[in-house]
């Protein structure tokens, strides 16, 4: 069930669309905002609220690498594994991420700090190998600076 604030939130964006589907990424960040990821549940809630389907708007939902459908840790890493990061050094970035948080890909550290995602590029490929800790864009990311980037979140 959304709460009084989701409900608010998604209605207001709803008023400012000619049709109500048209808001299903708006509004399913909304709900990530408030709870962190979407569940079934807030699937089902926010799709009758847009007229839609709970299955059109999972499909919405899982499209999008940045809708987390399963809880996740106060911050989500996303690697970039797109062509040009792959030459420039993925293979040991995406090594040593796992072996200092101790996860692999989909998975979060005991501590529920960090949960480590692929994506499929970050549109940094001037900055390759680059990765993604919740806002902020990183790139190169070295062996020599993972340390200091990860240090940045508690």
């Amino acid at each position: 069930m959304l709460t009084e604030q989701e409900n608010r939130e998604v209605t207001a964006e709803l008023a400012l669309c000619e049709f109500k589907q048209s808001a299903s990424v708006d509004a399913l960040k909304i709900i990530q905002t408030h709870r962190g990821w979407v569940s079934d549940e807030a699937i089902k809630d926010v799709a009758a609220m847009l007229e839609m389907s709970a299955d059109e708007l999972d499909a919405i939902a899982t499209f999008y690498s940045f809708i987390f459908r399963k809880p996740v840790g106060r911050h989500v890493i996303l690697v970039c594994d797109s062509i040009s990061c792959w030459i420039m050094g993925y293979n040991p970035l995406l090594d040593l991420l796992k072996t200092t948080l101790g996860i692999a890909f989909g998975e979060t550290t005991g501590d529920n700090r960090f949960t480590l995602l692929p994506i499929s590029c970050l549109g940094a490929c001037d900055r390759a190998p680059a990765m993604m800790v919740d806002e902020n864009l990183y790139g190169p990311v070295t062996i020599d600076n993972m340390d200091r980037i990860l240090d940045k979140y508690e």
